[in-house]
């Protein structure tokens, strides 16, 4: 079984290249910022404020978050319901940025994680994947670039699925949202020490792509052999 793990901050395009790398892999893609996303919707629907540790653990109990896969995409379900595209938006991003500091929901979501990767050859993206899910993946990247490459890929994405959005309010929310990752107590947003840091700047996600594919695929023999 293989484990990959992909971690850097948002707009590094961790979603588009893990799911790339997965189709070309043949393995499962876990897109675990959506499981935060969608603690942050329900505690957004309840209105519950995101930093409160005590009132969102609260929460919890009423909380069943599943993974689906459907027709090889990867869909997560709240409850039964299928939230799609709701929790993309920038307030939900600053929602699971919020709720992902808290323990009881890092303790909530760990083992839906951690057990799809016992299960099935996976890569997983998100923040602290080479850290805390998965320490022991066979192969660890950090991607990052640039805060302006960042915030143009987030913008543009969110202009092509018809959500408004300014480009210097994407910037400036990405931006203190990298920060309270990174220098949160629990978990924080950093790179592994065995993890290669790659910073795609610029680059097309084809270029992207090709590239870590040769390094997963050198690194994943490296690994075979030892």
């Amino acid at each position: 079984m293989l484990k990959i793990a992909i971690d850097g901050p948002g707009g590094a395009g961790k979603s588009t290249l893990a799911k790339a790398l997965a189709s070309r892999l043949g393995i499962i893609y876990v897109d675990t910022g959506a499981l935060y996303r969608t603690i942050g919707y329900y505690v957004r629907s309840k209105n519950v404020d995101p930093k409160s540790a005590e009132d969102v653990s609260a929460l919890l109990p009423e909380i069943r978050v599943e993974l689906k896969y459907e027709n090889g995409v990867q869909a997560v379900y709240l409850n039964g319901e299928n939230l799609g595209d709701r929790i993309r938006t920038p307030e939900m991003s600053m929602y699971a940025s919020a709720v992902s500091a808290i323990p009881a929901v890092r303790a909530f979501l760990l083992d839906t994680q951690r057990d799809l990767a016992r299960k099935h050859s996976v890569i997983m993206d998100g923040r602290d994947i080479g850290t805390v899910i998965l320490p022991d993946a066979d192969v660890k990247i950090f991607l990052t670039a640039s805060d302006e490459c960042r915030a143009k890929r987030r913008y543009d994405e969110l202009k092509a699925k018809g959500i408004d959005a300014k480009y210097e309010d994407v910037l400036s929310e990405l931006i203190t949202r990298d920060r309270a990752d990174s220098t949160r107590e629990i978990a924080p947003a950093v790179a592994a020490p065995d993890a290669v840091v790659f910073d795609n700047s610029w680059m097309t996600p084809e270029e992207s792509t090709e590239k870590l594919y040769a390094l997963i695929l050198e690194k994943a023999g490296n690994v075979a052999r030892a």
